[in-house]
């Protein structure tokens, strides 16, 4: 019996010295990694990395600036390296591991970055992003459309496009699944002839219709309403609208042939939004990897961005000329099978002949 409570006793000694040993043993030395000053980069070198010149950089880091609170960890993160961490991310495509470690910062950390800096960015959408209101700034916008083709009345160009996501699970997957088989978003977006983005909708699912999109959208009402004096160039899987003029599937004379080809150069205003948008943000180009609940932030903020580089004459690095042609979709032929019929019919009917003669 002693010699059992002798075993136990040393065990526990053993066992006390072993606690204590852990204890006063050095810690291991917590390391940061290092993190640079991007703007001591050359300006051409600059922009490469992050789409942006240092001005317009520095103008977006002003605006969210508030928003962007120090991270109260470690040494904290401020708000220039978080929008730049951000921006890097989107524009270059950049698996976040790689953003983090040029950046110093650890994966997670880049992915709470995005999230944060893309809320942040997306609550100024109503400043960036609306339609024009006043009649003068109608009248500019109309103006700058008929200089393209001598369409006239146009207040703005409409199309959607699909964003990539990630695999979405749960029983609503299949109506993330485009007609082209991938996971998407469709997102809506009206355009002026700047290539400025005057309203979005980015919550519908891939499998969505554009038309549907269209005819639940606060931009219907509003020009229902007729809040507008001008009216919406759209391609035909859109209904023909006394406000949303379409192209004539099978045109029957030189007047009806006249009005689609000036219809399809001045709409291809939208195609070359969504080229130069893409073009810019590679994430948008190649899909989103980001959570489902941060995807329609991250759009709005992404087209919020979008229009403060054209409003400061900010170019898309490479972009030079390009020019992106626009293939019109025949998709639902039913759309505009009704030729000759209804009121919508005969107001484009006495459009073409007033101005296409």
């Amino acid at each position: 019996m002693e010699a059992l409570l002798t075993l136990q006793t040393l065990e526990t000694l053993e066992a006390i010295e072993r606690i204590e040993g852990a204890e006063n043993a050095p810690r291991r030395q917590k390391i940061y990694q290092e993190r640079c000053d991007p703007f001591s980069l050359p300006d051409v070198e600059f922009k490469r990395r992050y789409r942006f010149n240092k001005n317009t950089m520095n103008f977006i880091i002003d605006l969210v600036r508030q928003d962007l609170q120090l991270d109260s960890r470690g040494c904290g993160t401020s708000p220039e390296l978080q929008v730049l961490t951000a921006i890097r991310c989107w524009g270059r495509r950049e698996v976040q591991d790689d953003g983090g470690e040029i950046h110093g910062l650890s994966q997670p950390t880049v992915s709470r970055i995005c999230a944060r800096v893309a809320r942040a960015i997306a609550r100024h959408s109503g400043t960036y992003i609306k339609m024009p209101e006043s009649l003068a700034e109608q009248e500019k916008v109309m103006r700058e459309f008929y200089n393209i083709r001598r369409f006239p009345s146009v207040l703005g160009c409409i199309d959607c496009t699909h964003i990539k996501i990630k695999k979405y699970g749960g029983d609503a997957a299949q109506y993330y699944i485009n007609r082209k088989g991938y996971y998407s978003m469709n997102v809506q977006v009206t355009c002026d002839a700047e290539l400025k983005i005057m309203d979005i909708v980015a919550r519908w699912r891939g499998s969505t219709h554009d038309s549907r999109i269209f005819n639940e959208s606060t931009l219907k009402e509003r020009f229902e309403r007729g809040e507008f004096r001008g009216r919406l160039l759209g391609d035909s899987g859109y209904r023909l609208e006394s406000y949303l003029f379409t192209p004539i599937l099978r045109p029957q004379n030189e007047q009806e042939q006249r009005y689609n080809q000036a219809q399809i150069a001045t709409r291809n205003c939208v195609e070359r939004c969504f080229g130069v948008w893409k073009q810019r943000f590679q994430c948008l180009l190649n899909g989103l990897t980001v959570h489902m609940h941060n995807v329609k932030p991250t759009i709005v903020a992404l087209a919020v961005l979008h229009n403060i580089a054209i409003g400061n004459e900010d170019l898309v690095p490479d972009q030079g000329n390009e020019i992106i042609e626009i293939q019109d979709a025949v998709a639902e032929p039913r759309v505009n099978e009704d030729r000759g019929r209804g009121p919508n019919s005969a107001i484009l009917r006495a459009f073409i002949d007033r101005h296409f003669r």
